[in-house]
């Protein structure tokens, strides 16, 4: 397998910016990848995840969707499982709040938290109005460039965790498929957003019929057409749901058209 690095940095710049992200040029070589995101950038990401997510409303920071068995935090809808709940999908939320921890004014309830405190989704609306939740909801309107670093390094470890899963003949697609995308107008954003909104697609326990759904599928099934990199992932992306869809052991239609729509923003 070829040795590779992938860097992440965030400059710490005062403005926001409505600006597009400003792709790294080209390189001659695959060798080394650098993600240049300053925190306007950042903060765009951020916003568009957000937008993808929530509607980018705040009330949408904190959520418990029906029919799932979690709630879903923050800008990315991070996952905190309930107590003596282990569901299929990767939990990510008690990670995110270790980052937070570290530098950041997290509330002393949740420092001394592992499980979600709420074990139904009726328990968490009931809460909803409660001073802990108008201290979870500001926690994570407040610390938008934190998640999205925390998004970004999930993205800096996606590759290799996706090429060890793979024979050597299939390695080098892969790769050389991720790195198209990186490098591609709007694909540095795909591909941290993809990350977040449907994991790496390296778990076994996030199959239906023995299927997976996340970035390892998309790039696996990338065709490029006359150099349309994005519009090729764009396409897989929606093939690869749509079929999640068709496997899933319960109705998960409904989120196929809001899935669709994602997807598009790729292009």
């Amino acid at each position: 397998m070829k040795k590779y690095c992938l860097i992440v940095v965030l400059y710490l710049l005062p403005a926001i910016s409505a600006a597009d992200l400003a792709l790294p040029p080209p390189m001659e070589s695959m060798d080394s990848f650098e993600i240049r995101l300053s925190k306007d950038e950042a903060q765009v990401i951020g916003q568009r995840i957000w937008q993808n997510e929530g509607a980018g409303k705040d009330e949408n920071l904190i959520v418990w969707n029906e029919a799932e068995d979690f709630p879903s935090l923050g800008i990315g809808h991070f996952i905190w499982y309930p107590t003596g709940v282990e569901g299929p999908f990767v939990e990510s939320f008690p990670a995110l709040l270790e980052q937070l921890k570290k530098n950041t004014d997290v509330p002393l309830w949740l420092r001394e938290l592992k499980d979600a405190p709420w074990s139904s989704r009726v328990e968490f609306y009931n809460d909803i109005n409660s001073w802990r939740m108008v201290e979870l909801r500001d926690l994570m309107k407040h610390t938008m460039p934190q998640q999205v670093a925390f998004i970004v390094q999930r993205l800096e470890a996606a590759l290799p965790k996706m090429l060890i899963t793979l024979p050597t003949e299939q390695q080098a697609q892969v790769e050389r498929q991720f790195y198209q995308v990186a490098q591609s107008s709007n694909g540095l954003y795909a591909l941290i957003d993809y990350v977040n909104f449907k994991g790496e697609g390296v778990s076994l326990s996030e199959r239906y019929r023995g299927e997976g759904w996340g970035l390892l599928q998309v790039l696996q099934g990338m065709r490029v057409e006359n150099g349309e990199v994005m519009k090729a992932f764009a396409r897989s992306a929606d093939v690869v749901l749509t079929r999640r869809v068709s496997n899933a052991p319960r109705d998960e239609s409904r989120w196929l058209a809001g899935w669709r729509k994602r997807v598009e923003s790729y292009r």
